[in-house]
């Protein structure tokens, strides 16, 4: 019989690992995904980046993992520990449903914005970081809250290769006690309490751009 205070705070030991993944794999998916929906505007980047989140999106990221983790050493020389290549993976993986996000986000802008800013001859730079990527930021805020929580989840993945999240340690304390109900509720419990933390901040800054 499993003790319920210890079975919490034994699964609870995975939070500092997913959190570690989400945070990280966020802001590399976040900003690669804005260079790949800017990419997709030019003549040269657009079948690129598409074909790379073809294949992203396209591929189970369990296999992407897999790939990053146990090439890494023999292609580049580098050995990427399990929270790096956790990082990497999913944060790359991410990248490809963020430019999507953000490739909608773009075309839902009106045209006339983008020949105001050539008539203007303001810099592209400029263009896209002070005038374009603000307004797509907060038109596609829920869709990447969205994101968010799918990455959150998407992170037990990392499992796979030995890596202690929140599932892991849940089948781990399952496994040494040959009961699996509690434990994964016990896991549950902490992604919907996660989840929860997540929308809160995003209801968060929805209401503060509302009222600015």
């Amino acid at each position: 019989m499993i003790d319920l205070l210890k079975g919490i705070k034994y699964v609870g030991s995975g939070v500092t690992l997913t959190l570690e993944l989400l945070t990280g794999a966020f802001i590399i998916g976040f900003v690669l995904g804005g260079i790949f929906s800017i990419a997709r505007r030019t003549r040269v980047g657009r079948p690129i980046v598409s074909g790379i989140v073809s294949v992203l999106r396209g591929t189970p990221v369990l296999l992407q993992l897999s790939v990053i983790f146990f090439t890494s050493a023999s292609l580049t020389g580098i050995k990427l520990s399990i929270l790096s290549a956790g990082i990497v993976t999913f944060g790359i993986n991410s990248a490809a449903y963020v430019s999507e996000i953000f490739r909608s986000g773009i075309e839902s802008l009106p045209r006339g914005q983008f020949e105001a800013c050539q008539t203007l001859e303001i810099p592209r730079y400029h263009t896209w970081l002070r005038i374009i990527l603000p307004q797509v930021f907060l038109n596609t805020l829920p869709s990447l809250i969205n994101e968010m929580v799918a990455l959150l989840k998407e992170t037990a993945v990392v499992g796979m290769i030995g890596g202690m999240d929140i599932t892991r340690s849940a089948q781990a304390l399952a496994a040494e006690h040959y009961e699996y109900f509690i434990p994964l509720c016990i896991a549950g419990s902490y992604y919907y309490v996660l989840v929860m933390i997540i929308e809160w901040i995003g209801r968060k800054i929805e209401k503060k751009r509302v009222y600015t």
